[in-house]
């Protein structure tokens, strides 16, 4: 089975499960963050909808050196979030279903002003750096709802508040 067979279905399913998440959170708490060091929930929004973009870059690129002052366009609204999130999901989708194994298997590096941080082939980097990494922050996106009082949707199972999903 090519690698992209095998991606897809799981690709799919944790990206419809990740905008569930992001469907419910609310612009008024974009603000809103847990602790001083974390993430105010906007910004993790942003994150969350700008990763999934970088399977493209991933896969028709064979680096990315990221500037020390890095920043993400953070989104202002919930239906930017959206936006952003489906159009960079539909690109992510399409340059992984035309990518073939020989090149999901090259190299990819990430690097810093010049610094490689790593090297690995690119179906590692679209498992672990892009789609492990956004179910990483979905997670912590459901603790920044529950701690608002914002009903947490059903992911792998049902939660207290949809226990029959």
């Amino acid at each position: 089975m090519p690698i992209n067979d095998a991606l897809l279905p799981e690709f799919d399913q944790e990206m419809a499960n990740t905008r569930k998440v992001l469907e419910r959170c609310p612009e008024d708490k974009f603000g809103w963050k847990p602790h001083p060091k974390s993430f105010a929930m906007g910004s993790l929004v942003t994150h969350m909808a700008n990763m999934t973009g970088w399977a493209v870059d991933t896969i028709q690129k064979d680096s990315f050196d990221f500037p020390p002052d890095f920043k993400e366009e953070p989104v202002k609204t919930q239906a930017e979030l959206l936006q952003r999130f489906d159009r960079n999901v539909k690109a992510a989708r399409s340059a992984l279903a035309h990518a073939s194994d020989e090149h999901m298997l090259k190299p990819w590096t990430l690097s810093s002003a010049g610094n490689v941080i790593f090297t690995m082939p690119r179906v590692v980097i679209i498992r672990s750096m892009i789609m492990n990494h956004l179910i990483h922050h979905r997670g912590q996106l459901g603790v920044y709802l529950r701690l608002n009082d914002i009903p947490v949707p059903a992911i792998y199972g049902p939660t207290a508040d949809e226990a029959g999903a």
